[in-house]
């Protein structure tokens, strides 16, 4: 399944990356899914989307939690709980 991954404020200024396309194995089916197999990217990935840090996700730009469902071809936006513009 491809997906699109977008990161915003400090998480984008800590991975040093906005967006990506991934490829992502058949066992990641929840927005929590995504985020445990992105950490296992190592380094600076483990650290800013650990399981304790504080996170906003959004799946297709709704708000969701970590039992949200991905789908082939649905955006996935990770954010720190406060950012302005």
């Amino acid at each position: 399944m491809k997906i699109q991954l977008k990161y915003f404020a400090s998480v984008r200024e800590a991975l040093g990356v906005a967006d990506e396309a991934v490829d992502v194995p058949a066992e990641v089916a929840t927005v929590g899914d995504l985020r445990t197999w992105l950490r296992v990217r190592g380094g600076i990935w483990a650290d800013t989307l650990a399981e304790g840090r504080a996170l906003r996700m959004a799946c297709n730009h709704v708000m969701t939690d970590a039992g949200t469902r991905i789908t082939d071809g649905c955006e996935v936006a990770f954010f720190p709980p406060v950012t302005g513009g």
